[in-house]
């Protein structure tokens, strides 16, 4: 193989390929990234087994080939080659040498035949679906805090994606929290219903942001979406990327989300935020809780713990009614705040016992948001 490339396209697919390359794996060449010559470039491929990441660049091919090469091994030579065009050409044993065109600079990289590489699982022939990445972004961004980082509970450790006619959906639990995003999107037509693991969550996002940053308000970008068999497929800002969902049932959320509460209480969001920080510094490090008080206008914010002291703020709200108190973890409630964009949040309360909803205050016709905490003892 012998191709001729820019550098800034190369590092740029090599980035994302070299961030979903397993190191760790006990399969050597998951640590690789596929080198393949196609009818007008270059084609860059890594996967851990769960995700998997694709992506083309242009590329002047002077003799066709493929080879797996050291993701990580490349990127930090590829990084500090000079700006221009850099030759990579592949000889017997798969040696891979990386050259300059302008320099004398060059690498020599031990790489192992592409046909060692795992096969990448493609779409079968399904209708996609077509999204702005934006909606992919703010769905995710909504949610993506209360997935469970713990692996052993796979319902947990995934988002829910759910496609309905005209409504996207996404909803993520850690057995503590709960929260669900939902957007009205007329493009959406049919239904599907996806568990995305957190790790495919998260390369997600990065793609969906790194293709927003990279649209113009003339043309935004745009996000495709199919489901085939055991995996998702999405293409977007010029990768295509496809994950391993997960074979488990996700909690009925429906029965998580009370009804309705007995109390919604209207306060300013960044007031709310600001008292939830200062007074969670005096909260034990164990569990992070702080008490809030609700009476006539007020809400008081407290905490305590034998090793940090006591700390205490207190601000105004619309709320008329009997004193009402609740715990609630501090940590889990910002999380909530800094998802949501409005000056005003709801607070939906029923007692002590009872799960807290958070809501923005001024929530639009295209969207819907909510988050459940549940109540600690304080």
């Amino acid at each position: 193989m012998h191709v001729i490339v820019s550098k800034k396209e190369l590092i740029r697919v090599l980035a994302r390929c070299q961030g979903v390359a397993d190191k760790k794996s006990t399969m050597p060449v998951l640590a690789n990234v596929l080198l393949e010559t196609i009818d007008d470039g270059l084609k860059l491929s890594a996967t851990d087994l769960v995700l998997a990441v694709s992506g083309k660049i242009p590329a002047t091919v002077e003799t066709p080939g493929l080879v797996a090469v050291g993701a990580k091994d490349l990127f930090d030579r590829v990084r500090m080659m000079p700006e221009g065009d850099l030759e990579i050409e592949v000889k017997e044993g798969s040696i891979t040498t990386l050259r300059a065109t302008t320099t004398a600079r060059r690498y020599t990289i031990h790489g192992v035949p592409g046909s060692e590489f795992p096969s990448l699982p493609s779409p079968a022939g399904e209708e996609w679906v077509e999204l702005d990445a934006s909606v992919m972004s703010r769905l995710i961004n909504s949610s993506h805090f209360s997935i469970s980082t713990d692996e052993t509970r796979p319902h947990l450790s995934s988002a829910l994606f759910e496609l309905e006619d005209n409504r996207v959906r996404m909803v993520t639990t850690d057995g503590h929290r709960l929260s669900k995003m939902e957007i009205r999107t007329p493009e959406v037509s049919g239904s599907a219903t996806m568990l995305i693991p957190l790790k495919g969550i998260q390369e997600l996002r990065r793609l969906s942001e790194e293709a927003i940053g990279a649209s113009t308000n003339d043309e935004p970008a745009k996000i495709k979406i199919v489901q085939s068999g055991p995996n998702v497929h999405c293409e977007l800002a010029g990768f295509r990327f496809s994950v391993k969902l997960v074979d488990a049932q996700f909690p009925p959320y429906h029965q998580v989300i009370p009804a309705q509460s007995e109390n919604a209480i209207r306060a300013p969001r960044g007031l709310l935020s600001d008292a939830l920080k200062a007074v969670s510094l005096a909260a034990s490090d164990r569990t992070g809780g702080v008490k809030l008080t609700l009476s006539d206008g007020t809400l008081r914010v407290e905490s305590e713990s034998p090793e940090a002291g006591e700390g205490f703020d207190e601000l105004s709200v619309d709320y008329t009614g009997e004193t009402l108190t609740i715990g609630l973890n501090a940590k889990y409630f910002l999380d909530v705040l800094s998802a949501i964009s409005d000056d005003e949040v709801i607070l939906g309360l029923s007692g002590e016992l009872d799960p807290g909803v958070i809501r923005p205050g001024g929530d639009g016709e295209d969207r819907d948001y909510l988050a459940v905490v549940m109540p600690m003892r304080i």
